[in-house]
């Protein structure tokens, strides 16, 4: 895997991400835009921008013709919106490269923002809004995330408010686009069977003004947040938990302990929580932990499906399990075991195409990186032991911990001493 870039006269940066043995070929835009970038009045408009750059542009002009582009050659397209950026893909066979760039380029640059489509698209969204909040696994995550960070940027879900959704305007969404789709503020990534020469043939499709861009991401508060848990009461037949703390930022040196520290809790299935909470106790179906990671802050989180009946005694297994690893440590087994699956699953990206572009694209777009993904199982390798448990000690403080449940009533009172 090689990669190559090159950075044009207007800021726009590019990545061509050369794997041998594929015929696939990911091409990926990322911009810095996100829930990060947005104020309290316009929460949600990265997210309803996204949808709204598939509704017609310059070459393209409706739903349907972006649509046809991409199906007349079998390729995948999808978007996102995180906190932090925003991505548009087509992944595709190498032949259809040009074909990819040109449909991409087109919306990005060229998306008209009919006022019929928008009003259309209102509806669209109010009902992937309700589709979330009838799916507490999606809904326990935002709940979370609201939970540690509070009233700020980082803490509000990407899919904003009934009231922006509703009353947004073509208006806004070109000053937003304008604002942070601007070169400087946008990497372009092809990964698959690419090489250099791949560089000047994005960087004809991407011919834009040279401006830079007019709107920042809000500063992370971390004492915005004072509530120790989130009870969102619904009528369900399992009760969501989501249980952990605020953590590490990305770029932090500990990071990578991090990951490891989490893929022994929960990472996979002979972790702690799988093998104590599901497979001994038999107190949930699934149960995993994860790590959420951001440019200066992260979230470390437990996340279970688990019975009506036994909720509270479920939280305070996956409490004892925190707690066990804070006070007792690992063991050399485990940590050989969780660097040698996470370096695993670093090995399975390498095979996708758009994995490896995402990769590649985020760490340009964030942080200025070209970290290959050897580079990252190198520090993952070089975990050790001592640092892990350090880690545990200092994050897993009953002062750090938070807990978002979704289902019937609980008993609250109980809820507050397993929390701590």
């Amino acid at each position: 895997m090689q990669l190559h870039t090159k950075t044009l006269a207007n800021g726009l940066r590019l990545q061509a991400v050369e794997m041998p043995e594929t015929n696939v070929v990911t091409t990926l835009i990322l911009a810095g835009a996100g829930s990060r970038y947005e104020d309290k009045s316009i929460s949600g408009i990265s997210h309803f921008l996204e949808h709204m750059f598939f509704k017609g542009a310059k070459k393209y002009k409706t739903p349907k013709a972006v649509a046809e582009a991409v199906d007349s050659f079998g390729g995948e397209f999808n978007a996102f919106t995180g906190k932090e950026y925003v991505g548009y893909y087509v992944k595709s066979g190498k032949s259809n490269i040009e074909k990819s760039l040109e449909v991409l380029s087109d919306m990005l640059i060229h998306s008209r923002f009919e006022s019929e489509e928008i009003d259309k698209e209102r509806g669209v969204i109010l009902e992937e809004m309700a589709m979330y909040l009838d799916a507490p696994m999606y809904q326990i995550s935002w709940d979370f995330e609201q939970l540690v960070f509070g009233d700020q940027p980082l803490g509000r879900d990407q899919i904003g408010t009934r009231e922006l959704i509703n009353s947004v305007t073509q208006e806004q969404f070109f000053d937003y686009k304008n604002a942070l789709y601007v070169p400087p503020n946008m990497v372009v990534t092809v990964a698959g069977a690419v090489n250099a020469k791949m560089l000047d043939l994005v960087a004809s499709y991407f011919e834009m003004p040279d401006k830079k861009p007019t709107r920042s991401a809000f500063p992370f508060d971390p004492d915005l947040a004072t509530k120790k848990y989130k009870i969102r009461t619904k009528k369900t037949e399992q009760y969501h938990i989501s249980f952990g703390c605020r953590t590490l930022a990305e770029t932090d040196e500990s990071f990578p302990s991090l990951k490891v520290l989490a893929t022994i809790l929960g990472g996979n299935m002979s972790s702690r929580m799988f093998q104590n909470v599901r497979e001994q106790k038999g107190l949930c179906y699934s149960i995993r932990t994860q790590v959420d990671e951001f440019t200066d802050t992260g979230l470390l989180t437990t996340r279970a499906g688990v019975k009506l009946s036994d909720v509270l005694k479920a939280a305070q297994a996956i409490r004892d399990e925190y707690d066990c690893i804070a006070q007792k440590g690992i063991t050399e087994q485990e940590l050989e075991k969780a660097k040698n699956y996470l370096c695993g699953k670093t090995d399975l990206q390498t095979e996708d195409t758009e994995e490896v572009a995402h990769e590649y694209g985020k760490n340009k777009l964030l942080y200025g990186w070209e970290r290959s993904l050897s580079d990252w199982k190198t520090q993952i390798n070089k975990v050790d032991k001592t640092t892990v448990e350090k880690l545990a000690k200092d994050l897993f403080q009953p002062d750090n911990f938070r807990f978002a449940g979704i289902g019937p009533d609980i008993d609250e009172t109980v809820l507050q001493a397993i929390i701590g």
